[in-house]
């Protein structure tokens, strides 16, 4: 059975993927790499995985100005997430999005959720993130 959690959407659009779930931080300078969208940090969680078409989930960014033009470099590769699901983020983080929509005519869906509601997501799962009506489906 299906369940729909509430989000805030900061960057409109629509994606379904696989949710990928981490409760590291990520950074993406350095920490993901453009060519595959395979995370490098050999201490994450997620290391060696790639995101790439992936509902990334993780609770928030872990700095870096250079993050969206790495964002913008993955969504050029198509090794970028489907979307993007925080419970708290930072400008820096939207507007590689932003900035992919502008440049590649495409732009991975940002949205934020409570932290009670990002508890609930499961690696595994399959979800259809509506960045514009705010509303993530979650199929198990």
């Amino acid at each position: 059975m299906a369940e729909i959690l509430k989000c805030r959407p900061l960057v409109a659009g629509r994606a379904r993927g696989s949710i990928m779930v981490t409760r590291q931080s990520i950074s993406f300078w350095g920490g993901v790499d453009p060519a595959n969208g395979r995370i490098l940090d050999p201490r994450h969680d997620l290391f060696d995985q790639s995101i790439a078409g992936r509902v990334l989930a993780f609770p928030f960014g872990k700095g870096s100005a250079a993050a969206p033009l790495v964002l913008l470099e993955l969504s050029g590769q198509g090794t970028g997430p489907a979307a993007i699901i925080n419970i708290d983020t930072d400008p820096l983080l939207v507007a590689g999005p932003i900035i992919s929509r502008h440049f590649y005519g495409r732009a991975a869906p940002v949205v934020l959720l409570t932290e009670e509601a990002f508890d609930r997501l499961r690696t595994g799962d399959d979800a259809v993130v509506d960045g514009v009506s705010g509303e993530i489906t979650i199929h198990p």
